[in-house]
């Protein structure tokens, strides 16, 4: 059974980051279009209608209610949907081309900064078999985005401003994820829906005063229909297919473990490079094998630690019957 949740897990996990790795290079299309305030707007205002009905069909109105609960989903739904998308896609179009590739290696920067916040909150140090792992995976997408080359960071210094946005919206980004683990008692739609909502209502506060000061022009009806075939893309496989994969990979295999395939964004959006004509170095394959062998590492030290978890003790408490005779049940401790 564990080894069942950890493969889904991590197929549902690979499934979005490949599903984001696709999405710059298309976002790149489509920035050139629109401004990335409404771009994010937009999409996520249909994903959230598309994921609410859903979730009536499925849950029904009940699972609309917050419970108590509506800051952090308010908290989690804006770190993703507010600061993530508008600050990352703000930093790829101030970079122009270059930062398609940019935005998509800022994205394996995730598992380091998982586990120096994990670090911080909890005052507890991470399993030593994670940071070989996330280092190797790192090195591994740096070789495949850099060629080997110095080149990509002389250029990021040039783009100080555009980098550090894209920055702002990954620390987003994994905040996010890390607050799945605390909804863990809802489904993955129902969290999904919420902070999705929540995060479009954000947006909308964003854009209407950016156009009622006049600081960012309403998109007309002929600009939308410019990049429909990137918006309905963006909405349909990065956008809800990647965001319901991500949340329940994640809360399979808890926001440490999972985050850690995040390295597959950059990877992927190499790949789609290589079909539009571009060269693949030895420096990318060998890149490329990192990654895999970070990533099978990781999990076969998942397995043998699952293995090796001693059986929880079981508690004895003793009660009488009403002749007293007296009676031993057994009960597992919490």
């Amino acid at each position: 059974m564990l080894k069942k949740k950890i493969i889904l897990g991590s197929l549902l996990c690979l499934i979005a980051s490949m599903s984001w790795g696709a999405m710059f290079p298309v976002a790149h299309i489509a920035l050139q279009q629109i401004d990335p305030f409404y771009f994010s707007f937009i999409r996520y205002l249909i994903v959230g209608i598309i994921l609410s009905v859903l979730l009536w069909l499925k849950e029904g109105r009940a699972a609309f209610r917050l419970e108590g609960r509506g800051k952090s989903l308010l908290l989690f739904g804006t770190m993703a949907f507010t600061v993530y998308n508008m600050s990352v896609f703000l930093g790829q179009q101030l970079m122009g081309e270059s930062g398609t590739i940019a935005a998509s290696i800022m994205e394996v920067l995730m598992p380091m900064i998982t586990i120096m916040v994990l670090w911080i909150t909890t005052k507890k140090a991470p399993k030593t078999y994670m940071l070989p792992s996330v280092a190797i995976a790192l090195v591994g997408a740096l070789l495949v985005i850099t060629k080997g080359q110095l080149t990509f960071f002389v250029m990021a210094g040039q783009h100080l401003v555009p980098l550090l946005l894209i920055f702002m919206g990954v620390v987003g980004w994994v905040i996010y994820s890390m607050g799945g683990d605390r909804f863990k008692d809802w489904s993955t739609l129902r969290y999904s829906t919420l902070t999705c909502l929540l995060g479009s209502a954000v947006n909308l506060v964003i854009v209407t005063l950016a156009s009622s000061f006049q600081i960012l022009p309403v998109p007309t009806m002929d600009t939308i229909l410019s990049i429909k075939y990137e918006m309905a893309f963006m909405i349909l496989l990065p956008g809800l297919v990647a965001l319901l994969s991500w949340n329940l990979g994640i809360k399979l295999l808890s926001s440490l473990n999972g985050i850690l395939f995040i390295n597959f964004v950059p990877i992927t959006t190499f790949v789609i490079m290589a079909f539009q004509g571009y060269h693949i170095s030895n420096y990318e394959i060998f890149g490329t094998l990192l990654i895999i062998f970070a990533l099978i590492r990781n999990n076969a030290y998942q397995r043998k630690e699952s293995r090796s978890k001693p059986l929880t003790p079981k508690a004895f408490t003793v009660a009488h019957d009403p002749k007293g005779e007296m009676i031993k049940t057994v009960s597992q401790n919490p």
